[in-house]
This record gives structure tokens, C-alpha cells and sequence, in this order.
């Protein structure tokens, strides 16, 4: 079984990343920053990592400096919201594998990772099960919701609802899947 660190910090994202991999048969370990993935990295020693280049404290392009002095077997794939050719360039310089904008899917991630000739994977989804409509949905919202930074107000005008049907479908637990 394939392993795989998911590190970004963005919760929503990062999980959503986790369960995709997992329908997949990886082992996903996570981390929301630089000191939660060195750890995982000393630990777990995954064979895989997906870093986004922005989070709080040291950036992705010294996660994976540091990453691959602890292990220098280690592919990684980095992401970014922000992208510029010239932080492209310093994580290649580095050690990526590849540099993807976000959003990017599972399969961004794994085409990304199938252009390094030292990394095989199976790519073919074992009996994946798409979300349905109602886990999709709230998964959207909370995303919005996140986007701006908790506001109901905000959130229901981006989604073109009226603020209390979106409270009310805050208020319900998400869907299992």
C-alpha cells in the first residue's frame, strides 16, 4: 500500500484530499503545517507527500528542504493558490516532483506524480463510490463558508441563497457519503 502526507492548512481541503487518496488504498497521514509533517516525515516516513507552498509559520519550499534531508527518497507534488514561475522553479530546484495550482483533484495529483519515472502507481480507483449530490453540496458550502471566513451573510449572497436556508443547512450533520 502506497503512503501519502497530505500537508496544507486548510482543514476542509486537506480532508477532503485524505478520504479522495483513501478510496484510492493509500495510507494518508495529514498535517496542517511545517512541524506536524516534519514529524509525520521522522515518523511514518511516507513515500509520498502533497505540500501547498503557502501556510503559516515556514513555507512549503523549507518543508521541502528540510523533507528531503530527513528523507531524501520522498516525492513530493506542490501546491499553490498563489503561483508565480519563480516559486515553480525554487521547488523543482529543490526537490518537487511537479508544481500544480489549487484546486487540484486526486488526479491532478497523481498525473503529476506519474511524470517522475521513479514513482509507479496505481492510478485506477479500486471500486471508487462518487459523493452524493447531498455530501457535495455541503462540502461546496463549508469550502464558501471557509472562503469567508465564517460570515453567513457573505456566504449565502456568494451562493445566491437566503441566509437562513443556509443556516439551516449548517445546522444539519453532513451527509456520511
Amino acid at each position: 500500500m502506497d503512503t501519502i502526507l497530505i500537508v496544507d492548512d486548510e482543514a476542509l481541503f486537506r480532508n477532503r484530499l485524505q478520504r479522495a487518496f483513501e478510496t484510492r488504498g493509500f495510507r494518508v497521514f495529514s498535517g496542517g503545517n511545517y512541524d506536524e509533517a516534519i514529524k509525520i516525515i521522522r515518523e511514518k516516513n511516507p513515500k509520498l507527500a502533497v505540500i501547498d507552498m503557502k501556510m503559516p509559520g515556514k513555507s512549503g519550499l523549507e518543508l521541502i528542504r528540510d523533507a528531503l534531508f530527513i528523507a531524501p527518497e520522498l516525492k513530493m507534488v506542490v501546491l499553490t493558490g498563489y503561483g508565480s514561475i519563480a516559486t515553480a522553479a525554487d521547488a523543482i530546484k529543490l526537490g518537487a516532483v511537479f508544481y500544480l495550482p489549487k484546486p487540484a483533484d486526486v488526479g491532478d495529483i497523481l498525473n503529476a506524480f506519474n511524470r517522475s519515472p521513479e514513482v509507479e502507481i496505481d492510478s485506477k480507483p479500486a471500486d471508487f463510490i462518487a459523493p452524493s449530490l447531498a455530501r457535495t453540496e455541503w462540502e461546496h458550502i463549508n469550502r464558501v463558508l471557509a472562503d469567508c471566513g465564517g460570515n453567513i451573510s457573505e456566504t449565502a449572497k456568494r451562493l445566491g441563497i437566503h441566509r437562513r436556508t443556509l443556516q439551516r443547512k449548517l445546522y444539519k450533520y453532513p451527509p456520511d457519503k
